[in-house]
């Protein structure tokens, strides 16, 4: 990586990184997991790692990143998930088994589930 000397070059750097943040996001399913301190001792780290096998046992275009907080800390551990061309949809309380159910039945069946947090922002 070449060595950042000026603010032309971070900026140039900064451009970079974001539109090829804009490709992958318009290209892929989005899954965010809450994983702030709550979410992690609520057990987020092994849905995230169940997600992210799913995911690439499907063979599904997704990536599967960690957040912040949502605000939602008592029903951790939330994912978010934004289907390509779709709003984003936060579900609450979700063990291994409901990732599971995420992938299999919400992403790939189009199927909702229980537990959907009901949505009261744009975007994180």
């Amino acid at each position: 990586m070449d060595k950042i000397k000026s603010l032309a070059d971070l900026n140039k750097k900064k451009e970079e990184l974001q539109a090829k943040a804009d490709k992958q996001e318009s290209s892929a399913i989005q899954i965010r997991v809450a994983m702030a301190t709550c979410g992690i001792a609520s057990g987020a780290r092994d849905v995230m790692n169940v997600l992210k096998k799913e995911c690439e046992r499907n063979h599904l275009q997704a990536v599967v990143t960690q957040t912040g907080c949502m605000s939602y800390c008592y029903a951790e551990p939330t994912v978010e998930v934004k289907k390509i061309g779709m709003e984003p949809v936060v579900f609450g309380y979700v063990n291994t088994e409901k990732a599971e159910q995420i992938v299999t039945k919400y992403i790939m069946g189009n199927e909702m589930l229980d537990g959907v947090i009901p949505v009261n922002y744009e975007s994180i």
